[in-house]
């Protein structure tokens, strides 16, 4: 029996209790497809440089929804008109925005689906709720989709500086223990105003600009785009695509009925319909890590031994280079792994392989951080602030990686 009892509190360690506003929206959270963002991982495979980053899509999604709820009060203090329909859609279209991720968070879109992002199936997702909530979230929709007229609400969904970003950064930093990371969600929020229908910043919140832009460049050099996480996250992209090839060529591969699905078909932008919808609806992480327990013991020399990295923690070796890598590298690796186990190039190329990695803080050439200053004007955060090294976040920093086997495979 289903509780009627709706005004229900979530306890969250970062901001402590989260209230869910209406009914509607703990209708949403209550749904399955709100509900499987609970076996999915925030980041991926962290979790094997960062012990701790074992935190869901579930504790990201509702954190962000109360940020939101935050905003909208700061705003609407500011005498920044939001109607109490704009609150619902800004309040849903957040809560939704990462609905439509994969197993792993981004390992999926790079194997098992082709030509779709995790935005596009969040619409999908986003779509099907909304004719079985009888268009309750048209405005939502239209909103995520940066659709809607009122610019800044499009803008706390998606830019420089929104709910999202808000809310992974100093949650990603909690979870790993990276102290860089943690920003100071509040005092941004408290610090935002709406300025000809253009989010802004008041200028007593420059310098928390300032460390938000710096703790997510560290972010990144350190946890997103660290090099064990980098090199597990090409592990798993590559499992998947040897057991599709493998199931393609007719080989039979124990799996969950889900997944066997998505490594039988070639699903694309077109052919992502509402059955690969529900199909999808029933993938999470913990498909993928059955398959691998399973796999480690496969006869194919390639699948066993990627599926055994990853359960054993036992990765390829990782070196990060400024420059690109040379291909005679890759070669002299290749040959001598092909010599010592007698595998195809085809084979070896799982793994050993190259690739670059780019961190950019600040795109200040899609989207700007606007500063309102005292005297009324509106600058790029870039050229408000005194910190010279600003300048040098919104510039993108390219390096270099060779992924290969250690000497015992």
């Amino acid at each position: 029996m289903k509780s009627n009892n709706k005004l229900k509190i979530f306890n969250d360690p970062i901001y402590g209790f989260i209230t869910i506003p209406n009914s509607l929206i703990f209708d949403l959270i209550q749904h399955k497809y709100f509900q499987r963002l609970r076996r999915i991982t925030q980041m991926g495979l962290s979790y094997l440089v960062y012990p701790g980053a074992h935190h869901t899509r579930f504790h990201h999604a509702l954190g962000s929804m109360h940020l939101m709820q935050k905003a909208i009060n700061v705003l609407r203090f500011k005498e920044v008109t939001i109607s109490k329909d704009e609150e619902n859609g800004l309040l849903i279209a957040i809560l939704l925005h990462d609905i439509g991720h994969g197993p792993f968070s981004h390992a999926m879109e790079h194997s098992l689906v082709n030509d779709i992002s995790h935005e596009e199936i969040s619409l999908r997702f986003m779509e099907e709720l909304n004719k079985e909530f009888n268009g309750s979230l048209t405005l939502a929709i239209s909103i995520f989709k940066g659709e809607y007229p009122r610019k800044f609400m499009c803008e706390l969904i998606s830019s420089q500086l929104d709910m999202d970003r808000a809310d992974y950064l100093k949650r990603d930093s909690f979870y790993t223990g990276v102290a860089e990371g943690n920003i100071n969600s509040e005092r941004l929020i408290t610090m935002l105003n709406v300025v000809e229908d253009q989010l802004v910043v008041e200028e007593k919140g420059i310098y928390s600009v300032e460390k938000f832009l710096v703790a997510r460049r560290f972010m990144y050099w350190q946890v997103y785009l660290h090099k064990t996480g980098l090199v597990a996250e090409q592990l798993l992209t590559r499992i998947l695509k040897r057991a599709k090839e493998l199931v393609q060529e007719g080989v039979r591969l124990n799996c969950s009925d889900p997944l066997f699905y998505f490594l039988s078909s070639e699903i694309n932008f077109k052919s992502f319909k509402s059955e690969t919808l529900d199909v999808f609806a029933k993938l999470d992480d913990y498909d993928i890590v059955a398959a691998m327990k399973e796999w480690q013991y496969h006869e194919d020399f390639v699948l066993r031994n990627l599926c055994e990295m990853i359960i054993n923690r036992d990765l390829l070796k990782i070196k990060i280079k400024k420059n690109p890598i040379k291909t005679s590298d890759l070669i002299a690796h290749s040959n001598a792994l092909m010599e010592k186990y007698n595998i195809s190039k085809v084979q070896a190329d799982y793994f050993v392989f190259s690739g670059e990695i780019t961190n950019i803080a600040y795109q200040n050439k899609k989207q700007h951080i606007n500063i309102l200053l005292k005297s009324g004007k509106i600058k790029d955060i870039v050229k408000a602030s005194d910190q010279l090294n600003l300048k040098a976040l919104s510039k993108p920093v390219t390096k270099y990686y060779m992924c290969y086997p250690k000497k015992k495979m």
